[in-house]
């Protein structure tokens, strides 16, 4: 059988709507030894089996997937092995205190390094570089089964805001006044 047919047919037995992206490394895996992973995964995403997220990471189009979440769930993908959680203006935004909705752009504080990735038509994921510990922050955290990633209680993203100098000119003031 051919690598593309037998990535397609592995896809099919493991994708679902819970586990709809894979990395690169996940699916490399699955390539059958005496094939080039890297052109088998660009052939199967120009063959409509894979489609490209962002470097690295792949989803499979033929699963119903929860097309609001892919941006976290990408993250928390992508970034594993880190501590990250969903803060600044994407947690002020969803807890409605930014008088404006950023689009097509979460931004997370990670104990990796700080970096902006492009997800093409899906968006932008910004990673913002924090040594805080998961433990120092225990009581400002809430575990987002959604998104499969912690997020920030209000004040937390607000302070998270200041520490790393961004503008606050969108913040509701009346709800800064609360929350200071």
């Amino acid at each position: 059988m051919q690598p593309i047919r037998q990535l397609e047919r592995l896809l099919a037995d493991l994708a679902t709507p819970e586990r709809y992206l894979f990395s690169s490394a996940d699916l490399q895996a699955a390539c059958p030894p005496s094939s080039d992973p890297a052109v088998l995964l660009s052939r199967a995403s120009k063959a409509g089996i894979l489609r490209r997220v962002c470097r690295g990471i792949y989803l499979s189009p033929r699963v119903d997937y929860p097309r609001g979440r892919i941006l976290f769930h990408a993250a928390a993908l992508m970034r594993a092995n880190a501590f990250n959680y969903v803060s600044l203006e994407t947690a002020l935004s969803d807890a409605g205190i930014l008088s404006q909705i950023p689009m097509d752009c979460i931004t997370l504080m990670s104990s990796g390094r700080t970096n902006g990735i492009s997800c093409g038509e899906f968006g932008r994921i910004e990673f913002v570089h924090t040594v805080r510990r998961p433990e120092d922050l225990a009581g400002q955290l809430a575990y987002d089964a959604d998104c499969r990633l912690w997020r920030a209680s209000p004040a937390l993203a607000l302070r998270d805001m200041r520490a790393t100098r961004r503008d606050l000119s969108l913040v509701d003031p009346e709800v800064l006044r609360e929350l200071v």
